[in-house]
């Protein structure tokens, strides 16, 4: 891919969208950790100064992608738990399906999985104060979002919503680092099955630590 120096906003913006894309074509093919920006310069056709002029850092784009997924996520999520939650089934049946649908949903998305597990590590680090602004701003928007989907099928939950659906993202980042072991540990626990028990299958391990948050959290009645 060769670029013309971008001299107009439009062009500017083409510029942007092009360096996403190439981020995000990456992420399909290695995890968040081995993404850099000299190797994303190199595949997007731009020397490593030139993207910085749009991006302030390699955690910069990853930010940004972050929550084009999520929001990506959040519009299918809509939809996928109209068609797979009857609203005039009993409290707890309603849980069960909310639980299933979230955890199935996520563990479809791996990479979106990825970026919840680097978020708060590494990369809200080696941001400016206005770029991790802005995208924390963007953030609110997006859990205020889950929520209200949430709070459509259980509203039992009342406000305890908004912390289901932060814990919800939380907990399917950090359990998508157990479900997906580096090379090496894939080999060590072929070589000694015991050692398999710490790997998480992921949708799995999401769907019972959904179903324990919200049994812990609905009310009893």
């Amino acid at each position: 891919m060769a670029f013309q120096r971008a001299r107009t906003e439009e062009q500017r913006e083409i510029r942007r969208r092009a360096i996403l894309d190439m981020a995000s074509a990456m992420l399909d093919e290695m995890p968040v950790a081995a993404v850099t920006l000299n190797e994303l310069s190199r595949r997007v056709g731009l020397a490593k100064p030139n993207v910085l002029r749009y991006f302030e850092s390699r955690e910069a784009v990853l930010l940004e992608l972050l929550d084009r997924f999520l929001q990506e996520w959040l519009t299918e999520l809509a939809d996928e738990l109209a068609a797979g939650v009857d609203e005039k089934l009993p409290m707890a049946e309603r849980a069960a399906a909310v639980a299933e649908i979230l955890s199935r949903s996520l563990s479809s998305r791996a990479v979106l999985c990825d970026l919840f597990g680097a978020q708060g590590s590494v990369l809200e680090h080696n941001v400016s104060v206005e770029v991790v602004a802005r995208y924390k701003r963007a953030s609110l928007d997006r859990l205020t979002t889950m929520s209200a989907l949430i709070q459509n099928y259980l509203p039992e939950l009342g406000e305890n919503a908004t912390l289901f659906s932060l814990q919800t993202m939380v907990m399917a980042g950090a359990l998508s680092a157990y479900s997906t072991p580096p090379p090496s540990l894939r080999a060590a626990y072929q070589a000694e099955p015991d050692l398999a028990r710490f790997h998480l299958e992921l949708k799995d391990s999401l769907k019972l630590a959904l179903t324990g948050t919200l049994l812990g959290v609905l009310p009893r009645r």
